[in-house]
């Protein structure tokens, strides 16, 4: 919320009220005002002077840096919640209890980011589509909204932003009724509001739970990208503009509750963030400030060995390398994406993933590890429904001419690779079943031209997550159980990367492959007798 004047007190600029002079502890923050410290007018009689600004500093360094009166160490994080965990006014009202509980428990939530209310983003885009046929219709967008709002009796300055902004949204349809036209960037838009409303409500609900709160669009914190709408990407800029956003202009001990997704490209326009643009809200503000956790709340205890739509015993891991759940996240798991994970593996800030339904679960740590993972398998994940190529040069070409066009060819017609396996003559490689079919058509056609193509469709990819330095015993226990259950590999991949075997196999297989490798690794009731490791060979020698 933008203040529209400056109080040259340094207690009105901040908030705070005091019962003595300077004391630290007679701070007292007061949950509605000097939310957002450093906000100024444009007009120049209102800029504090210099000594305004140095009284301001010297203030503020004097703040308590911990909560309640008996000083409990804190842990500050980021907490990211999905559109699930905010579906509707009961969701909403449970998650701000549970932050409520975790402020309680000792943590500081510095930021908490928000995602769209439930299924609002798909309502969102489904009436941008309405709207290229002719018809304008937000009402359950603004009835999902209107009853959160009636079931908290939020008040009437949040509820005119949040109505404001779904009338916006609703003007916004009517142009793009009236001129036929819905470019990426009026997209970005149009998407926006979906979080800007949901953020103002959350921290209205925090305000009256007594959780001092403020509504911030992620571009007010710094979250500055390119304008590549609908797939940004941050700004070098950025890290700095976060960092110094959360030092010098929101107080610490309140909750800025911030915009997923979106951000502002130079010109000031909305952008969103793509795949994974929430979580990456989360952790680029964690990262930028140092944070000492960021924190994504899901519907499960963590990260599981497998999912649990499929293996009922699937079982929460404790923790994971960095690299592990790029991996997992990369093979299909509902894990952080890849590109989530960079700022915090940037500044090795760990991410903790825990369950907003049980947040007494420890959940699952991504962090760096030192050393061997304590386990021979971490999980088990796959992508369904691939694109084998089997491609077979028929000219006398060295490997590197040949993978050379292959690769050519590929980037051409935008087709992205999964898995490989090569010799010098031929190359197998895996496509996602996101690739359209137009372009694998063409691409297939024109690796013709030098080569024999087979492709072959309805196949999947099953991914074991484990240390490669000890693959021997891994794929020993994997191919004996293949083996026994007449599982047939097509392809296998290992040591690009070093946390992960891959194994190209059947669709109709992936299901029963994925039960029997689970039960021998995780559940102790494996369909093979157990390998003998060389340890153990030599003590019964002995």
């Amino acid at each position: 919320m933008k203040v529209s004047h400056v109080a040259f007190t340094a207690c009105t600029l901040l908030g705070v009220s005091f019962t003595s002079s300077f004391s630290p502890i007679s701070v007292q923050t007061k949950p509605s005002r000097g939310l957002y410290m450093a906000e100024t007018a444009s007009t120049n009689e209102h800029e504090p002077t210099g000594n305004q600004h140095e009284a301001i500093s010297e203030l503020r360094s004097k703040l308590s840096v911990t909560r309640g009166p008996d000083k409990k160490a804190i842990t500050d994080v980021t907490m990211k919640f999905g559109g699930s965990s905010l579906a509707n006014a009961d969701r909403i009202h449970h998650v701000t209890e549970l932050i409520k509980d975790q402020i309680a428990a000792g943590y500081r939530p510095r930021a908490v980011i928000c995602s769209a209310m439930g299924k609002t983003t798909n309502g969102l885009l489904s009436a941008g589509d309405y709207a290229l046929e002719g018809r304008v219709n937000i009402d359950a967008l603004r009835t999902l909204h209107t009853a959160a709002l009636d079931e908290f009796e939020i008040s009437d300055n949040v509820r005119g932003e949040v109505m404001d902004l779904l009338k916006e949204c609703e003007d916004m349809l009517n142009g793009v009724r009236l001129i036929q036209e819905l470019s990426p960037k009026s997209l970005d838009q149009l998407v926006s509001y979906g979080e800007r409303c949901s953020v103002r409500i959350v921290a209205a609900r925090l305000n009256q739970i007594g959780v001092p709160a403020q509504a911030f669009d992620a571009w007010d914190v710094g979250m500055l990208t390119d304008s590549n709408f609908g797939d940004a990407k941050l700004l070098p800029t950025s890290e700095d503009a976060i960092r110094n956003t959360f030092q010098n202009r929101i107080d610490p001990d309140v909750v800025a509750v911030v915009t997923g997704f979106i951000g502002h490209d130079p010109e000031g326009r909305i952008t969103t963030l793509g795949r994974g643009g929430s979580d990456l809200t989360a952790t680029a503000i964690g990262a930028a400030c140092g944070l000492d956790e960021i924190q994504v709340w899901k519907d499960v205890d963590g990260i599981l060995s497998a999912d649990p739509r499929l293996v009922p015993n699937a079982v929460p891991v404790d923790d994971v390398s960095y690299d592990e759940a790029s991996e997992l996240a990369y093979f299909g798991a509902q894990v952080l994406h890849p590109i989530a994970m960079q700022p915090a593996m940037k500044h090795d800030v760990p991410v903790r993933v825990k369950n907003s339904y049980n947040p007494q679960a420890e959940g699952t740590v991504i962090k760096k590890r030192l050393g061997p993972a304590p386990r021979l398998v971490t999980a088990i994940t796959c992508k369904r429904n691939i694109q084998l190529l089997d491609i077979e040069s028929t000219q006398m070409l060295g490997a590197y001419g040949f993978l050379a066009n292959v690769f050519k060819d590929l980037e051409q017609h935008r087709l992205s690779v999964d898995v490989l396996a090569s010799s010098e003559v031929s190359v197998s490689l895996t496509l996602d079943k996101k690739q359209s079919i137009e372009q694998t058509t063409e691409a297939v056609k024109k690796l013709s031209e030098y080569s024999n193509v087979k492709v072959k469709k309805d196949r999947a990819i099953l991914t074991l997550i484990t240390d490669v330095e000890r693959s021997s015993e891994v794929l020993a226990t994997a191919f004996r159980v293949f083996n026994m259950q007449n599982i047939q590999v097509e392809m296998m991949s290992q040591g690009a990367s070093k946390v992960n075997i891959s194994f190209v196999l059947k669709n109709n297989q992936i299901d029963d492959a994925i039960l029997n490798l689970h039960k021998c690794f995780f559940e102790d009731k494996c369909v093979v007798a157990p390998i003998e490791s060389d340890a153990e060979k030599i003590a019964l020698a002995d």
